[in-house]
């Protein structure tokens, strides 16, 4: 898709599997350029990246472990124009959406 010129933000909160062993930004940018290889870093293997469909696609990566606070990422618009996603308000603001008995088993369960 980045290369047919559509922009995309990726938020991916699963670790690395069989099938995606970098990560789903590892094998989404061995698409786009398999001479540039991406390697997670071993603390931090969950990932958001912000694709800019450039003729030379470039992609905004941001490393995260789990429990880390979620950045503000990029969303282009178009290559040089973008706008900021807040990620962990709008996490913040859909889990306090949710009823109090089914937050506090899902708390409950993401905790054990």
């Amino acid at each position: 898709m980045v290369k047919q010129g559509v922009h995309l933000l990726v938020v991916d909160p699963y670790p690395p599997g069989h099938n995606d062993p970098q990560g789903i930004h590892g094998a989404i940018w061995n698409e786009i350029d398999a001479s540039s290889r991406f390697v997670l870093p071993d603390d931090r293997n969950l990932t958001l990246v912000a694709y800019c469909a450039r003729p030379q696609p470039e992609a905004y990566v941001e490393p995260l472990a789990v429990g880390a606070k979620l950045p503000a990422m990029p969303l282009f618009l178009d290559p040089n124009w973008y706008m900021n996603v807040p990620l962990e308000s709008t996490y913040n603001a859909a889990f306090e959406a949710i009823p109090a008995r089914r937050r506090q088993e899902l708390t409950e369960t993401l905790s054990s």
